[in-house]
C-alpha cells in the first residue's frame, strides 16, 4: 500500500514547475504523487496551469488522461483545429500523440495520469514532447 499527502510533496523533487520554451516564467506546476519508481504502471499528478498562460505540448511517447477539478480554460487540438472548453468535470485523453495547446483563463487544476509512467526527470523538448525514460536509466 502507498499513502502520500500532497502537502508532503511541496518543495521536494516531486514538486515540479515547468514552462513553455519561449516564456520566462513557468506556466504550470505538477506535484507528482506516483512516478515510475513506485512500480504501479502509471504516474499520477496533481497539476495546476496558471491563469493567463498558454502551454503547447505533444506526448508522442505517453498516453495522458486529464480530469479537470478546478478553474477554466480551453484545449486547442492542432491536428483538427477543434477547441474544447475546460471546466470542472471535464476529462480529456491524449492517446494519439496529439499536439495541443492549453489556454488558461482561471488557474486550472487537474488530476493527470500518464502511461507509461514518467520518472520525474523528463523535460519537454522544443516540440513539447517528453522523452521516454525508464526508472532503470540514469
Amino acid at each position: 500500500m502507498i499513502v502520500k499527502r500532497l502537502e508532503d510533496l511541496v518543495g521536494t523533487d516531486a514538486d515540479v514547475e515547468g514552462n513553455d520554451r519561449d516564456k520566462a516564467k513557468g506556466t504550470w506546476r505538477s506535484r507528482r504523487l506516483l512516478l515510475a519508481k513506485d512500480r504501479v504502471g502509471f504516474s499520477l499528478h496533481d497539476t495546476v496551469l496558471f491563469a493567463g498562460t498558454s502551454t503547447t505540448m505533444q506526448y508522442a511517447n505517453h498516453t495522458e488522461a486529464v480530469y479537470v477539478i478546478e478553474g477554466a480554460g480551453k484545449l486547442h487540438d492542432h491536428e483538427t483545429g477543434d477547441v474544447h472548453e475546460l471546466r470542472p468535470g471535464t476529462m480529456y485523453l491524449l492517446n494519439g500523440g496529439e499536439k495541443h495547446t492549453l489556454m488558461v483563463e482561471e488557474d486550472l487544476r487537474a488530476v493527470c495520469v500518464f502511461n507509461p509512467p514518467v520518472t520525474g526527470r523528463e523535460v519537454h523538448d522544443e516540440n513539447g514532447v517528453y522523452p521516454l525514460l525508464t526508472e532503470d536509466e540514469d
